[in-house]
């Protein structure tokens, strides 16, 4: 099997469901960015311990970013056939980083001033994660699509990431602090 098919090659990608757009197309733009943001993330996990609690976490969203470029690369007139969870953002999925970033505050200490990211190579990585999500947040305003919950999940989903870091910097200084007590 190739990978490359030549369809694109006049500047146009296929949508889920069919149809073509043009690649600079506001919904191709805004799985650019999301497909950017997964990205990232994926890099930020390479450097963590596998299976940890926020590797697992971040697993989870990265699936639930597949689900959200689906929805986005459907054409309107094809929406009715998006299924929930897989080609469709749902309100769980917005409950369930609620819940995570609910979960990671409670055990993190947040900081009442802004944030000056690096505290270690994880946490900006988050960041930057997190800016690239608000990248794609803002592309979604010049086009919303009536009930769908694409904006209010990468909303939620930059404020998870921002808990995360914070999260992952509280365990740099709770290992920086043991080891200083070990000495």
């Amino acid at each position: 099997m190739r990978i490359y098919t030549r369809a694109g090659d006049d500047g146009t990608t296929g949508l889920y469901y069919g149809g073509r757009v043009r690649k600079d197309d506001p919904a191709i733009e805004l799985n650019g960015a999301v497909d950017e943001a997964q990205a990232v993330i994926g890099l930020a996990r390479s450097a963590m311990a596998k299976g940890s609690e926020l590797d697992t976490l971040l697993v989870a969203v990265e699936r639930d970013l597949w689900v959200l470029m689906a929805e986005v690369a459907t054409a309107p007139d094809n929406r009715r056939k998006l299924v929930a969870a897989k080609s469709l953002v749902t309100e769980d999925m917005v409950v369930g980083l609620e819940r995570a970033i609910d979960g990671l505050a409670e055990r993190t200490k947040l900081p009442t001033e802004f944030v000056v990211p690096g505290e270690d190579a994880v946490a900006a990585t988050l960041d930057v994660a997190r800016t690239v999500v608000r990248r794609a947040e803002r592309l979604t305003v010049p086009n919303p699509v009536t009930g769908s919950l694409v904006a209010t999940y990468l909303n939620r989903l930059s404020d998870l990431l921002w808990a995360a870091a914070r999260f992952q910097e509280g365990d740099v200084h709770r290992i920086a602090k043991s080891v200083e007590v070990d000495r």
